[in-house]
């Protein structure tokens, strides 16, 4: 049995400039979202050379932005794309949030992928150490 659940999607809600600019980070994590984990790592590290870390309010804004503009990132299914199009659009603005990929510390099995900033995950429910990261690129 599943469970009803509401997601918002409200793309007009975002000005039209960061709202494509978002809508090509969703596009560009999509693609990313398909590379094998060695060659998504070694594509983020090229991609956040010369930035400076992300404050948690420009994390988070991101992430708001990502998940107005996409149903694909807004579900829980879409943690990686979402993660992923959080990360590059805080790099279109010179930016980059440590991205976090791993698993629940408990059973049963879950992956997960998360962004951090300033040392805290950005728009989780959980507690910031639910999840365990089996790699990250700060």
């Amino acid at each position: 049995m599943s469970t009803p659940q509401t997601i918002g999607h409200r793309p007009r809600s975002v000005p039209l400039p960061r709202r494509v600019l978002a809508r090509l980070a969703v596009g560009c994590a999509r693609a990313l979202a398909h590379l094998p984990p060695r060659r998504l790592r070694a594509v983020l590290d090229r991609v956040r050379r010369g930035a400076r870390a992300a404050s948690h309010a420009d994390a988070a804004a991101a992430r708001e932005t990502v998940t107005a503009v996409s149903l694909a990132c807004t579900g829980p299914e879409g943690c990686l794309p979402r993660s992923l199009a959080t990360a590059l659009l805080c790099r279109a603005h010179g930016q980059w949030p440590v991205w976090c990929v791993g698993a629940r510390r408990l059973p049963p099995f879950g992956a997960h992928a998360w962004v951090e900033a300033e040392g805290v995950p950005v728009g989780e429910d959980h507690p910031a150490d639910y999840f365990r990261p089996f790699f990250t690129v700060p």
